[in-house]
């Protein structure tokens, strides 16, 4: 490891995918790094854990996209193998299988999105519908990712956009909103529509393999995680149980400590990579952030209840596809359940099936008692796939994770906050924060980290900038799209006066 000279003294809070990244690299750099963690270990709500019997859970499957480009790197430079190999995908209703997803990245490349409408399976969708999504096309190009385009977009909800573009009733409530509500959590009409086309483009649209997946092969924090911070704790400091409170501020506008409860620890730079429910906790408590209208604005941002339940049945059960997304069984909740015997190395040779359920949007279901979620998810699994109907359910876990997802609700985007904060010496970090990278979801979260850790670097001057591999370019005809939409768009502030709101 690199020395920086005056050994300076960095604090990260909070330990998933971006207080994780931001530490790794400023550690390799020689800085002395403090990474605090309000649970009981690094990973956050990504983790996953063992129950008392010894079985492993976790809050929820998380999948790895094709373009999680920096996170692929991070794996091979660890030297781990935590994947699966690319899986099919499979989408029902209540009326059964409605769609099956190919290997995108094995077929005849198209441009996109062709590729995507051409090879995706729908078994009940007729053409006419999937053929009145392509005015969409024009806000797909419009919305180029810059801060012109999301405060366009984002006082718009994503049911709005559909409904003005012309998606059909049917082709919105079977195919898009079933993809909100997996991909934002929330039911169109609770998301900005920025948040929807930045979220589409990246998995789906962009290029035609997008949407192709693998799945950990075991929960993220046994493969992943625990790997990774044995290599962090050669370099830096991970402290657990640590609930940050307040910042102690200087004369000069620079933070020199973080307060948890008792303790303080000395800071010559802050990192916050925490979610939007542990940072507006952390503003409640600290007197320092609330003076900052910026910290205080934080309030008018929102988060999502996200249900996870893992159910063990007595029978081999045959799922077609290991991951499978479901619509329309509750009106506003979207869900998905994964074949862990496939999937999890530790289920592999299990006598029975194992299968993991989450409920994305999920208020309407935590405050039932285990074994009716239990019942309901059994029941759901069987309007999917018939042989759950007689199997039993031999063990289970039900986590309840209340305000746990970011909530991209519109007109949310003027209240996130980007990397560089008021405070000469405090970053932010993670999912929810303003960039201009591209990504979403767990690709974003680390992606910020590795930018508030360049941030760092470029404040003090010393050490090596960790590069950053950007989102792929754009296909030549988007390209071309967005050139011509930008002119046209100049053209018309000069000429045009502003009748319509932004």
């Amino acid at each position: 490891m690199s020395q920086v000279s005056q050994g300076k003294r960095v604090v990260v809070v909070g330990a998933g995918w971006a207080g994780l990244g931001a530490t790794y690299h400023l550690a390799k750099q020689g800085y002395d790094v403090t990474l605090l963690e309000a649970g009981s270990y690094p990973g956050g709500l990504v983790a996953g854990w063992k129950t008392a019997a010894g079985r492993s859970v976790e809050a929820g499957i998380h999948g790895f996209w094709y373009p999680y480009s920096n996170i692929f790197s991070l794996i091979n430079e660890l030297g781990i193998n935590p994947f699966t190999t690319w899986t099919r995908s499979a989408q029902y209703s209540p009326a059964g299988l409605e769609v099956e997803s190919p290997i995108f990245q094995n077929l005849p490349q198209l441009p996109t999105p062709l590729g995507t409408f051409l090879y995706t399976q729908f078994k009940r969708l007729p053409l006419i519908d999937r053929l009145s999504a392509l005015p969409l096309l024009y806000a797909v190009i419009d919305f180029d990712n810059s801060d012109e385009a999301w405060r366009r977009y984002d006082f718009v909800t994503a049911r709005e956009l559909f409904k003005d573009f012309g998606v059909s009733f049917r082709l919105y409530r079977e195919s898009f909103e079933p993809m909100l509500l997996v991909g934002l959590f929330a039911p169109g009409e609770q998301c900005s529509a920025a948040a929807a086309l930045g979220m589409l483009y990246y998995f789906i649209l962009a290029h035609q393999p997008d949407f192709d997946v693998v799945w950990c092969r075991g929960t993220v924090g046994e493969k992943i995680f625990r790997p990774w911070v044995e290599r962090i704790e050669t370099g830096a400091k991970v402290l657990a149980n640590r609930r940050v409170t307040d910042l102690i501020v200087d004369s000069d506008n620079r933070a020199t400590g973080v307060v948890c409860g008792d303790e303080v620890f000395d800071a010559d730079a802050v990192i916050f990579a925490v979610g939007i429910t542990g940072m507006k906790k952390i503003v409640s408590s600290s007197p320092n952030l609330q003076k900052r209208q910026e910290f205080r604005n934080l309030n008018n941002l929102g988060a999502i209840d996200v249900l996870a339940t893992r159910l063990w049945f007595d029978r081999k059960i045959h799922i077609k596809r290991p991951s499978n997304a479901c619509f329309g069984f509750d009106t506003t909740t979207g869900w998905t359940f994964f074949d862990l015997n496939t999937l999890h190395d530790e289920y592999r040779h299990e006598p029975g099936t194992v299968v993991e359920a989450d409920f994305y949007h999920a208020n309407q279901f935590l405050s039932l008692e285990n074994e009716e979620i239990v019942s309901i998810v059994q029941r759901y699994l069987a309007t999917c796939v018939p042989e759950f109907r007689e199997a039993k359910v031999i063990d289970s876990s039900v986590i309840r994770l209340p305000q746990a997802v970011s909530h991209f609700a519109p007109g949310s985007y003027r209240y996130m906050l980007p990397a560089k904060t008021s405070f000469k010496n405090v970053f932010m970090s993670g999912d929810w924060i303003v960039n201009r990278h591209g990504s979403w979801s767990q690709e974003k979260a680390y992606v910020t980290g590795l930018e508030a850790a360049n941030l760092v670097i470029s404040s003090f001057g010393e050490g090596t900038p960790v590069k950053i591999l950007p989102v792929q370019p754009d296909e030549a005809h988007i390209q071309l799209g967005r050139v011509v939409n930008k002119t046209a768009r100049q053209i018309g502030k000069f000429i045009l006066p502003q009748f319509w709101l932004p």
